[in-house]
C-alpha cells in the first residue's frame, strides 16, 4: 500500500498529487509550481498524466535505483510495444516542454513538481538504458543531479534490501 507522509500534527497524506499540493501551499516561497497560470495548469496536467499513465513502462521496468539492467531494457524494448508507446509519448511531451525553455533548463524552467514527478521515470530510463535522444538524456541527467533527487539516489544506493518478488533477476529467473 501507500506509505503516508505525516506532517507536524500527525495529519497523514498518501497520494502524491495531494502531497505536492500540500507542500506547494505550505511552502509558497519554494515556488514548486510555475508562477505563470498557464504554465502552472500545464505542469499540473503533465503531473496528472504521470500520476495515472505510463503503466506499461511502470509494469515492465520496475523501479530499482541500484540495478543496472540494460539487457532487460533491450528485451522490454524489443518485446513490449506498449513500453515503446509510453516512451514515445514521454519523449514527445518532454521535447515540447523543453523546447520552450532555455538550454539546460528543466521542464518549466526552474525546478518544479513536474520534474519531481518524472524523477522515478528518469531512474527507470537509466536502470534499463531505454533509448532517448541525447537532449532528453541530458534532461534525465539534470533531474538526477538535483539535490533532492541526488539524496534519494544516494540513500537508495546505501540500502541493500533484497525483495525477491520485486527483483527476480537476482534469482536468475
Amino acid at each position: 500500500g501507500k506509505v503516508p507522509v505525516l506532517v507536524d500534527d500527525g495529519f497523514a497524506i498518501w497520494d502524491t498529487l495531494a502531497i505536492a499540493e500540500y507542500l506547494a501551499e505550505h511552502f509558497p516561497d519554494k515556488q514548486l509550481w510555475p508562477a505563470d497560470a498557464r504554465a502552472r495548469a500545464r505542469a499540473r496536467s503533465v503531473c496528472a498524466e504521470m500520476h495515472s499513465g505510463f503503466t506499461a513502462l511502470r509494469n515492465h521496468c520496475p523501479m530499482n535505483i541500484e540495478a543496472s539492467l540494460p539487457e532487460i531494457g533491450r528485451l522490454v524494448w524489443r518485446d513490449k510495444p506498449a513500453v515503446r508507446a509510453d516512451m514515445a509519448r514521454l519523449g514527445g511531451l518532454w521535447s515540447e516542454l523543453l523546447a520552450a525553455q532555455p538550454a539546460g533548463a528543466l521542464l518549466f524552467g526552474a525546478f518544479s513538481i513536474a520534474d519531481a514527478y518524472f524523477a522515478p521515470v528518469c531512474m527507470r530510463i537509466k536502470t534499463y538504458e531505454l533509448p532517448l535522444p541525447a537532449d532528453l538524456l541530458a534532461y534525465v541527467d539534470r533531474v538526477c543531479a538535483l539535490p533532492g533527487v541526488k539524496a534519494w539516489i544516494d540513500d537508495a544506493l546505501a540500502e541493500h534490501d533484497f525483495v525477491d518478488f520485486d527483483e527476480p533477476y537476482r534469482l536468475g529467473r
